[in-house]
């Protein structure tokens, strides 16, 4: 007992430093994970809590997106992004964020707000407006479109392997109700970026004077690029048919894309978010502390008992609890420790509407905090490195109303669908 006070009392200290931002979000998940080394698990155990397929997954989509970066095609879509919006920001952002939602459904949504958060750079650049309402609004619209597929938010691959369920069947369950939560979404954006964006100053732009013929600056390498993104696309849908990981399939496409471009593999290396892989490092193993005491099995046990096997009771609470602990802990960490209390719940209930509520509360939930899911703590590093901090407070602002209203649909739709 005195081991789990003091795993959450680490856990908690940790995160108050995360919120507080007092000091870098990072060093506070590293000192967080090298005091649960010290004081609660061994360091073996907790290296191996790091998911690497996540980790391998981010790296090996940062350096695709570097190399994307020096052609220009990041410039040339933000371009066509103002021209198609008008000039106008607001209008700017909705696009931007129906682009990121849908391609966050196509591919997994990490991977988007890597290639979509320089896109957002240079559009408010040049709007002459601040990125961080655009990246904020990104940021939830991928975590929306990203629970509409199996790889679209990593939680979902979690989920779809213990289940065993594919690709089409979680598409067929998911994305009606992603579908609702994005056309939601998209209507209250008005009321939550309209005013911010609009109290920055007019900045409409002559989109006459627009130039995009020489942004391409090279159109070989973008080629090159493309083919690999491509075949790096076709890999995560046909990942389960391969027996491969999303992250060995990114590997593979970063390590053959330096390969054929004859990149510099010092220059490719150096600009990975490193800092986002270190947060994600301690994260990692913090949680895994409170999961190795008991802690998170005995907060859920205790939560699901109140339901008394009843399963509507048990799904609704499933989906607001997971909801919920995914803003605290992250949802990926969250859904792995989930998975074998859903199993167990499944001896005396049907479990398909539990799993269907496991995935909407974690994907859903991953928009509640700044640390709720990986897009959102790439996002924010991103965002930092060019300068423009989001605060967790500022977030939050954001991510509660857009929370609340998600999961009131999607409780709506597992009680009309599945109970």
């Amino acid at each position: 007992m005195n081991l789990i006070w003091l795993a959450g009392g680490v856990f908690v200290l940790t995160y108050i430093l995360i919120v507080s931002e007092k000091i870098p979000r990072t060093i506070s998940a590293l000192l967080g994970g090298l005091a649960m080394i010290l004081f609660v698990i061994p360091q073996e155990e907790a290296f191996r809590a790091i998911d690497w397929n996540v980790i391998f997954l981010l790296a090996g989509m940062m350096i695709i997106a570097n190399v994307l970066k020096e052609t220009g095609l990041f410039q040339w879509i933000a371009l066509q992004a103002v021209r198609l919006g008008k000039g106008d920001p607001f209008r700017v952002l909705l696009l931007l964020s129906l682009i990121t939602a849908v391609a966050s459904a196509l591919l997994d949504n990490v991977t988007i707000v890597v290639l979509i958060a320089p896109v957002t750079l240079f559009v408010a650049s040049t709007l002459r407006v601040s990125p961080v309402p655009m990246l904020i609004a990104e940021i939830l619209a991928s975590n929306i479109g990203g629970m509409a597929t199996l790889i679209g938010d990593p939680p979902n691959i979690l989920i779809g392997s213990a289940a065993g369920i594919d690709f089409m069947t979680f598409l067929v369950n998911m994305g009606p109700i992603s579908l609702i939560v994005l056309v939601v979404f998209l209507g209250m954006a008005r009321l939550m970026f309209k005013k911010e964006l609009s109290a920055q100053g007019e900045s409409k732009i002559d989109i006459s004077e627009l130039d995009t013929s020489a942004l391409i600056t090279d159109p070989v390498l973008l080629r090159k690029s493309l083919i690999v993104l491509g075949g790096v696309t076709v890999g995560f849908v046909l990942h389960g048919a391969l027996h491969l990981e999303p992250a060995t399939i990114a590997l593979t496409g970063a390590t053959l894309l330096i390969l054929w471009s004859k990149n510099d593999p010092h220059h490719a290396l150096r600009d990975i978010e490193w800092t986002t892989l270190f947060f994600f490092f301690g994260l990692f193993i913090t949680v895994e502390a409170i999961v190795d005491v008991g802690l998170i099995q005995m907060v859920a046990d205790a939560a699901l008992r109140l339901t008394g096997g009843n399963l509507p009771l048990t799904s609704m609470l499933l989906i607001w609890f997971s909801a919920l602990a995914s803003g605290i802990v992250d949802n990926i960490p969250y859904t792995a420790t989930m998975i074998p209390i859903v199993e167990s719940l499944g001896q005396a209930m049907p479990v398909e509407p539990l799993w269907w509520s496991l995935a909407m509360g974690a994907d859903l939930g991953g928009n509640l905090t700044l640390v709720g899911a990986a897009a959102n703590v790439v996002v924010a590093s991103l965002a930092e490195k060019s300068g423009y901090p989001i605060s967790f407070g500022r977030f939050l602002r954001y991510g509660v109303i857009t929370t609340v209203m998600s999961l009131t649909l999607a409780s709506i739709y597992a009680w009309l669908r599945y109970l």
